[in-house]
């Protein structure tokens, strides 16, 4: 099938088209041969018979008649005509010697290409006869012309004008035996080549069927396979891969296959670059979320810091100097996207420690991460924005001391981490908003840091992976971020493993 595919399809229609017609219109060139050729051969045996069979039966009577007639008449050749318009003489029966014997010399001449060499020779045997026969008519003639030969003329009438003419009809039945018997052998010859024609009509129509059976097939797979493939790789794009369709084709498919790449490989093209955009807005969403958070939660902490320093608590303001740099130095981080969950254990630990020192009266905390967990990676900020909402959202607005509590811990091949309170909560219907914030069914208003850390989870891990949250009213809530465990041991932008 591979010699097809350098074919266009109109080629190979073509192609099919002279498989069927060429041996059909050979096969039928065949038959009309044959049927032409014994169509001649038996009609120009009908033809000879037909003829030869009037002579046979009318030209010895006629000729002796006529013969007679004119010895008993003393009546020359020529006169007979004249003769026969003058008297009621039978016309038919009465004619002139000569007309009658040229006129059978012209029709055996024209049976020349008679079928056998038997009638050849019996058709050269009447020429010479009715030669003889021209010369004892002639001889007669003069007789007459002369006169008194009347005893002479007889004889030559009886001995050699009856027994020359019973020569010429019995040569004239033989001829007519023979072609008859070739008659019969036309006959059983093209009986014979019927049969033969028939086999050789059934092989050659079988051989056809069978070649237009597998080159139908061959052409039609040819033609379907590509399509197939086409199909196959379109349900691929729709699946996300835009991998290049490797169909090989030398027809039309073969350029829209071409089309067909060059057409994903610029959807490729587009949502590589879509995705970077996408990207990039979300890094520099959260730069700018940084760098709203970052300088209202640094002026607090150095307001703090001030006024721990003129109450001389010297002590808590080297703890909490210390604890914002360890902040500012893991958020910063060179620049890098991802950290180890150890790292982000100690920014959570710094934050809460800072918010600590300036909430005493309303805030603790606990952190329980499984060391086990510490070596793998996670997106910088992930667990900061969770537990900032946790204490301005929950621990704030509620009357008495709250607590915030995360941990982290795996769970069928997933890292889990938890940030809960003991807030104030959340009813149904401002659980099922904040859920649509972070499905971007409903406009952020305050939160912004929940939504952009789910879309950064979703973004970098997949869709399956993000937030989600547990909430009853006057109890707490409980927030929880899933991501994979496989290939977070490694990160392109820190080269962690």
């Amino acid at each position: 099938m591979k010699f097809l595919k350098k074919y266009s399809l109109s080629r190979r229609m073509n192609l099919l088209t002279g498989i069927i017609m060429v041996p059909l219109t050979v096969l039928v060139l065949y038959l009309l041969v044959n049927l032409i050729n014994f169509s001649t051969a038996y009609n120009q045996s009908v033809k000879n018979i037909t003829i030869m069979k009037d002579y046979s039966l009318n030209f010895k009577t006629d000729l002796d008649y006529s013969m007679y007639r004119a010895i008993i008449g003393n009546l020359t050749m020529d006169s007979l005509d004249e003769y026969v318009s003058n008297s009621e003489v039978d016309s038919a029966q009465v004619r002139n010697p000569y007309g009658m014997i040229n006129q059978m010399r012209n029709t055996v001449n024209h049976q020349q290409n008679a079928s056998g060499s038997e009638s050849a020779n019996l058709l050269e045997r009447i020429g010479r006869s009715l030669g003889w026969l021209e010369r004892v008519v002639k001889l007669i003639d003069d007789n007459i012309q002369e006169g008194g030969h009347y005893e002479d003329n007889m004889e030559l009438l009886d001995k050699d004008i009856r027994s020359s003419t019973l020569l010429i009809q019995d040569n004239l039945q033989e001829y007519i035996y023979y072609e008859a018997v070739n008659l019969e052998n036309i006959r059983a010859d093209l009986e014979m080549r019927a049969r033969d024609t028939l086999v050789l009509c059934t092989a050659i129509l079988g051989l056809i069927l069978v070649l237009t059976f597998f080159m139908t097939k061959m052409i039609t797979r040819s033609v379907t396979q590509p399509i197939r493939e086409l199909c196959t790789a379109t349900r691929e794009v729709a699946k996300g891969n835009f991998s290049p369709a490797e169909i090989e084709s030398g027809d039309e498919i073969q350029v829209l296959t071409n089309s067909f790449n060059d057409m994903t490989g610029e959807i490729r093209y587009l949502i590589e670059n879509i995705k970077k955009e996408q990207r990039n807005l979300r890094d520099t969403e959260l730069k700018l979320l940084q760098a709203q958070i970052n300088p209202h939660f640094l002026y607090n902490t150095l307001d703090a810091i001030v006024w721990m320093a003129e109450g001389g608590q010297d002590k808590e303001v080297v703890s909490m100097v210390t604890a914002l740099s360890e902040f500012f130095r893991t958020t910063l981080s060179e620049g890098k996207d991802y950290i180890t969950i150890r790292e982000e254990e100690s920014h959570i630990r710094s934050y809460l420690s800072i918010q600590e020192f300036r909430y005493a009266d309303i805030l603790e905390y606990e952190i329980d991460v499984n060391p086990a967990l510490y070596d793998y990676t996670i997106l910088k900020l992930t667990l900061q924005p969770l537990v900032e909402n946790a204490l301005y959202h929950g621990i704030k607005n509620k009357r008495g001391k709250g607590k915030i509590v995360v941990r982290g811990y795996e769970k069928e091949n997933k890292i889990c981490l938890e940030v809960s309170d003991n807030g104030i909560g959340m009813d149904a219907a401002e659980l099922e908003r904040l859920k649509g914030k972070l499905k971007g069914e409903v406009a952020h208003d305050r939160g912004f840091g929940l939504g952009n850390v789910n879309e950064r989870i979703r973004l970098n891990y997949g869709p399956e992976y993000g937030l989600s949250f547990e909430s009853v009213k006057g109890e707490g809530t409980k927030a929880t971020v899933c991501i994979p465990k496989e290939n977070t041991l490694f990160c392109e932008n820190n080269k962690l493993k």
